[in-house]
């Protein structure tokens, strides 16, 4: 299943191939039990052995048969979780079938992380926003609009919680939180005019210019 599945659920229907016991002519040997038999062999003489005693039911056969299955996928399952359908595995002669386990396996996704209720994703911020601040929106999974912001310095490595804004929980209203990790884009370069207005703007315009004495 997609990160997204998880998120808001899915249904899936599937068909499921599967042999069926079908009435047959005639009977078989059904019911079959070990029976502890005593045969006396002479006087004081005696022997023990089991014998195998069946009853009489009618004969069966082995046929294909197709059903559509309609697998739900709650919000908020977790990778491993499993969706059992009750007596649709294998079946057997005397006795109920087996059951059909669906067993949720996660793909990786291209933004957000999953750690437990919680997601992670990083996020690359220019340098003119990480130091003026910013304001930006993304799509989460289900498509609603979730915006970022800060009005301080966001250093490199920065960890911003959002509340509510992490996976579905499964049985439950609430959800986890999103965890957004920063990454700030340095320019490859400046200019000498550049490098220049950065010192003035920072009251580094004399730096390196030689020590100061008292």
């Amino acid at each position: 299943m997609s990160l997204k599945d998880l998120y808001v659920g899915r249904e899936i229907s599937t068909v499921r191939d599967k042999s069926v016991y079908k009435p047959a002519t005639g009977t078989r040997k059904c019911k079959c039990k070990q029976k502890l038999v005593t045969r006396q062999l002479g006087p004081g003489m005696f022997q023990q052995y089991t014998q195998q005693v069946c009853e009489e039911c009618p004969a069966v056969k082995l046929e294909r048969e197709k059903e559509t299955i309609t697998v739900h996928v709650e919000p908020g399952m977790v990778d491993g979780q499993e969706i059992t359908f009750f007596e649709e595995g294998e079946p057997m002669v005397d006795g109920e079938p087996g059951d059909l386990r669906f067993r949720i396996r996660t793909l990786a996704h291209s933004v957000f992380t999953r750690v437990g209720h919680d997601l992670h994703m990083n996020k690359t911020i220019s340098l003119v926003d990480a130091l003026t601040g910013f304001s930006q929106e993304f799509k989460h999974l289900d498509g609603h609009v979730v915006t970022l912001s800060t009005e301080g310095v966001t250093r490199p490595g920065s960890v911003q919680k959002v509340d509510g804004e992490g996976m579905a929980i499964f049985d439950s209203s609430k959800k986890g939180d999103l965890y957004v990790t920063y990454t700030v884009d340095f320019p490859a370069s400046l200019m000498a005019e550049q490098k220049a207005t950065v010192r003035s703007l920072f009251g580094a315009a004399d730096a390196g210019a030689g020590v100061a004495t008292a």
